[in-house]
């Protein structure tokens, strides 16, 4: 009887260190390893999840295999080479069970190669451009200068028309600002008309000490020309190296439906527009504005003319739970698309972020405004940090804490991998009817705020949204979630719900068996032309065309790490 009951613990004792590391849910495998403590609501005083340690992760389930053969491989060699009975059964007994592993494995390899073989079918799908594609646009003489639609610290925006760039048919329902209003109307249609008539903007670029040649121009604003398209500059354009204040940009991002794309880039002789004078006579050349400082020539960006802003839009509109649920994950696709293609935006806010709607009616969010934007070829995201005078971007008010805190030094390094998806989390609070916690009416500071300062969300807000944004604007970057991360746990959150309904369960059979039926239900709508929601489309579509394994662990293991939390909360109430 001791033998057989040596074998069983043997057996039990291997079962369990599988169980423990790739069965039970991933927040309470992470709350094991970490004794750190998030303060969610008044009461709940719990552990907080890390992001798996990857590495570590990945090194033990692939090494699982190996471990197997070599405890049976010893086992075997005790059975000859001496020892108890008892304790050469358990050691056997032990390598076993551990061998029992080498089934899932081949089960979470399935699954790897499932998500890769659908990231490949996705990743081939293109963003197709607002606008019909134009072969000409290279001077400024080629376009119809309307008046102006805004104005910044570096540049006027104009609505414009070209004869050669007709639009794609507008939706009525994407100037549809105020619905229940009786002026309301009266702006939609202004707008509307607007809209028809200039279909595209042109951002005149304000030129203080770049001097006046193309060149000069090109290199010293070529933060400017990061979404740029192919065609966007003429050819012998494309040869100059474009040389920005960190580093050479060999390339520029890919289209994407929630970042902004430039579709020309020229310099031109700076015109008289229409407010010049009076908007900003300072930055005009001496030949216009005996007064004026700025050069005779400048740097010129043909894009899409979009209705608003994200702020002009929530100070007359504030979105419901859904919706807002939608923007805030269209935020954090567009800033992963950066991520991945090595930039950094260092200056999101609302203003930077422009909106329109789809046929149903759904606000589709766009990045712009790359002027402060930090390119590199290598996809760091790290600049070195050796002086004051390096610029850490725009905005300093939705700066991330690791960006403002920084110290220049010897061998000091700013990580901007995860300043954007910090800022998304801020800019949250303003789509969810809320003041942003660090703007002035609040007045945290991002050097120094403490997590538990934060506001709290209103309570129409999804408890998976609010777990998201409380996790975005943690001070510790290495405790936030990527953009990435926390844009998989909306994703499940909005559409997976039924994947993940049993937490005792779950694995990552479910899950791709419900990435399997998404990707199926995304390609028949997409191939059969149903109507139905432009914008949710786009995001599964880059959901899925991004997916990666262990991204998707662990945005699993965080919102079942929410869950508990909140059963923790229900329960000591």
């Amino acid at each position: 009887m001791s033998v057989k009951h040596a074998i069983s613990r043997g057996l039990e004792l291997g079962r369990s260190v599988f169980q423990l590391g790739l069965l039970k849910p991933g927040a309470r495998v992470v709350a094991k390893l970490r004794a750190d403590r998030l303060r969610v609501g008044p009461s709940a005083r719990t552990v907080q999840p890390q992001a798996f340690l990857p590495s570590r992760y990945r090194y033990y389930r692939t090494s699982l295999k190996g471990l197997a053969a070599q405890l049976q491989s010893a086992g075997f060699r005790r059975r000859f080479g001496g020892g108890s009975p008892r304790n050469r059964a358990v050691f056997l007994a032990f390598g076993l069970g551990v061998g029992l592993i080498e089934q899932q494995l081949e089960d979470d390899r399935k699954s790897a190669a499932t998500c890769q073989e659908i990231q490949a079918v996705f990743s081939k799908k293109r963003f197709h451009s607002p606008l019909k594609p134009f072969p000409s646009g290279y001077k400024l003489e080629d376009y119809i200068i309307g008046n102006q639609i805004g104005k910044g610290s570096n540049a006027a925006v104009y609505e414009a028309a070209a004869p050669f760039a007709p639009p794609k048919e507008i939706n009525s329902s994407l100037v549809q600002l105020k619905e229940d209003e009786e002026e309301g109307e009266t702006a939609r249609s202004l707008t509307c008309c607007s809209l028809r008539t200039f279909p595209l903007a042109i951002k005149m670029m304000w030129n203080f000490g770049a001097g006046s040649s193309s060149e000069a121009i090109l290199k010293s604003m070529s933060q400017e020309l990061v979404p740029a398209g192919p065609l966007a500059l003429k050819q012998e354009k494309e040869q100059i190296t474009v040389d920005g204040h960190f580093g050479v940009l060999p390339k520029r991002i890919s289209a994407h439906p929630n970042v902004i794309r430039v579709y020309r880039a020229f310099t031109a002789d700076v015109p008289l527009l229409p407010g010049a004078q009076e908007e900003y006579p300072d930055v005009l050349p001496a030949r216009l504005n005996p007064a004026g400082l700025g050069n005779n020539r400048t740097l010129f960006l043909v894009m899409k003319n979009y209705p608003c802003t994200l702020r002009q839009y929530l100070e007359v509109s504030p979105p419901g739970h859904r919706q807002g649920s939608l923007m805030v994950l269209q935020l954090l696709e567009g800033v992963d698309h950066l991520c991945r293609q090595g930039v950094a935006h260092r200056d999101l806010k609302s203003d930077n972020v422009l909106l329109e709607f789809d046929s149903d009616g759904c606000p589709r969010l766009v990045i712009t405004d790359f002027g402060c934007c930090l390119a590199q070829s290598d996809c760091s995201l790290h600049l070195p940090f050796n002086s004051m005078w390096v610029n850490r971007g725009g905005n300093a008010s939705l700066m991330a804490p690791e960006v403002a805190t920084a110290v220049p030094g010897c061998g000091a390094v700013i990580d901007y991998s995860k300043a954007d998806a910090w800022a998304v989390g801020a800019i949250s609070y303003e789509i969810f009817g809320l003041q942003n916690p660090f703007y002035r009416a609040v007045g945290l500071e991002s050097r120094s705020y403490q997590e538990k300062q934060l506001p709290p969300l209103p309570s129409y807000v999804p408890t998976d949204v609010q777990l998201v944004i409380r996790l975005l604007l943690r001070r510790n970057p290495s405790k936030r979630p990527s953009a990435r991360v926390a844009a998989n746990m909306l994703h499940l959150s909005l559409w997976g719900r039924k994947a993940l309904v049993n937490k005792d369960s779950i694995g990552m059979s479910k899950l791709a068996d419900w990435l399997l039926c998404q990707s199926a239900v995304v390609l028949l709508k997409s191939c059969s032309g149903l109507s139905g929601n432009v914008v949710e489309a786009e995001l599964q579509r880059s959901f899925l065309s991004n997916l990666d394994l262990e991204d998707l662990r662990t945005a699993v293991g965080f919102l079942l790490y929410g869950r508990e939390l909140r059963q923790a909360c229900m329960l000591s109430a």
